[in-house]
């Protein structure tokens, strides 16, 4: 049985993005990017929900033939451009770039692949996420705490319907005073 994970970088005060999908708040460095890339590249398989996927085509498939593109760059873009995707959307038709689409039951198919032989999976996109999380579907939650606080904006975690227990299982600091904090689904 494969491994969903949910991780992305969030604000202090729990938002993904602030007001107006403003993703500007996030505190950058080296050492957080490349630990991304070497998660993409140790994926087998990421879901995405139609907006984050939106947003990550727009700029990866070609983000490594940009002028001034570094080495980190240009690793990510290799990274993202061969792992597996599916795309979960009623609004588009199709998807490139390693990928595949889903128009139906997106918790049925997440339990599907779940069940499948394979690599770890990422869950991205927080209303995908969300639905995941109501199922029970997700496994490990990776939170990259930047130290800003937005306001309000588009939660990481949305409203449960029964508390999930969870248990730590890494903590690391990174530049900026970013911190990644890594927990386990208690059973």
């Amino acid at each position: 049985m494969r491994k969903l994970t949910f991780g992305m970088g969030v604000s202090v005060d729990g938002y993904i993005a602030a007001p107006g999908d403003d993703l500007g708040w996030g505190v950058q460095s080296d050492e957080l990017f490349q630990w991304w890339s070497d998660r993409v590249g140790a994926t087998g398989l990421s879901l995405y929900g139609r907006r984050l996927w939106e947003a990550m085509s727009s700029h990866w498939p070609t983000a490594d033939q940009q002028p001034g593109a570094t080495p980190a760059v240009i690793e990510y873009a290799q990274h993202w451009r061969d792992l597996p995707k599916v795309v979960f959307s009623s609004t588009i038709s199709e998807v490139g770039w390693n990928a595949r689409l889903v128009s139906g039951d997106a918790v049925a198919e997440i339990s599907r692949l779940k069940g499948e032989d394979g690599g770890a999976m990422d869950i991205a996109g927080a209303t995908l996420a969300a639905a995941a999380m109501r199922n029970g579907l997700i496994d490990e939650y990776v939170i990259v705490t930047h130290p800003v606080l937005v306001g309000g904006g588009k939660p990481f975690f949305t409203a449960l319907d029964n508390w999930v227990n969870l248990n730590l299982v890494e903590t690391r600091t990174f530049p900026g005073g970013v911190v990644l904090t890594r927990y386990e689904t208690r059973l």
